[in-house]
């Protein structure tokens, strides 16, 4: 039976949002780049950063003495931390990474916090914030909006207008739909969609493909990701896989304004096979 480089990060996504466990599914990611990788043994450091924040709270689950105690522990105590200075290394999207040097970017130090987090029985979601990932505590119609990638930062509604200012120059006003709490699926999309960005930027064809591949099992139905992917094999000159997925595109997307163009693409594909045999 053939290797499915893939298996761990198979099973556990392949299952109801409840049953997804976030640390161990953003671990799996990183397979490609670490086949060896020891997922339990980043998952015990996550259980011993939670085990530092409960020393450090006071027993009556206050949830700002709470957050308190995690941004101590991550931040100060072991130095958690995100990365300005290299924003677009690669390294900042992979947990194990994040975990070994103390520093990435918002949605992997926001997973982490999340983490730890859930393992002291404090509620975080993930919030899909355009351009830069938060974290939120919601009970009683009061959110607690809180920065991951500084320091734990707690946001008011003035501070995340500004943030959005930063990011587009205020052609984005502030919505409560930014807010809404992203799904583990959406959060492991978002992780893969920053790598998809950094591999096709550096052009690395073989990484880009291993993160569509991924991109494409948790999201089968992502029409524009199987275009990607088809065009990625196109560059690696695998015309059959190449086909495979220009076919798949244009059945789940029929109607898309490159249709016309796949379909010649496609011709010129079926010439191409037909030459190599």
């Amino acid at each position: 039976m053939a290797h499915d480089p893939y298996r761990e990060f198979r099973q556990a996504v392949d299952r109801g949002e409840e049953k997804i466990d976030l640390g161990r599914a953003a671990l799996t990611i990183a397979l490609s780049d670490y086949p060896d990788l020891d997922i339990p043994a980043y998952l015990a450091r996550m259980d011993q950063l939670a085990a530092e924040v409960t020393r450090r709270c006071d027993g009556r689950g206050e949830v700002y003495t709470s957050i308190a105690a995690l941004n101590y522990v991550l931040f100060k105590q072991y130095g958690f931390r995100g990365n300005g200075d290299d924003y677009y290394d690669p390294k900042n999207s992979f947990l194990n990474e994040v975990l070994e040097r103390k520093t990435g970017i918002p949605i992997t130090l926001s997973i982490l916090y999340m983490e730890v987090a859930q393992r002291v029985g404090l509620a975080i979601e993930g919030v899909g914030f355009p351009g830069h990932f938060l974290v939120k505590h919601a009970r009683n119609g009061v959110e607690i909006v809180i920065d991951p990638f500084q320091q734990g930062d707690i946001k008011s509604r003035e501070d995340l207008t500004r943030m959005l200012s930063g990011l587009y120059g205020g052609a984005v006003e502030l919505r409560d739909e930014y807010l809404k709490p992203a799904s583990k699926k959406e959060i492991l999309r978002r992780m893969l969609g920053n790598l998809k960005g950094i591999y096709a930027k550096a052009n690395d064809l073989m990484k880009l493909l291993s993160v569509l591949d991924q991109t494409i099992i948790l999201e089968p139905n992502a029409a524009g990701e199987v275009r990607d992917r088809a065009s990625v094999y196109l560059g690696l000159e695998c015309f059959a896989q190449a086909r495979a997925d220009f076919e798949c595109y244009l059945k789940l997307a029929p109607e898309a304004k490159d249709a016309a163009a796949v379909r010649d693409q496609l011709v010129d594909l079926a010439k191409q096979i037909t030459l190599i045999h």
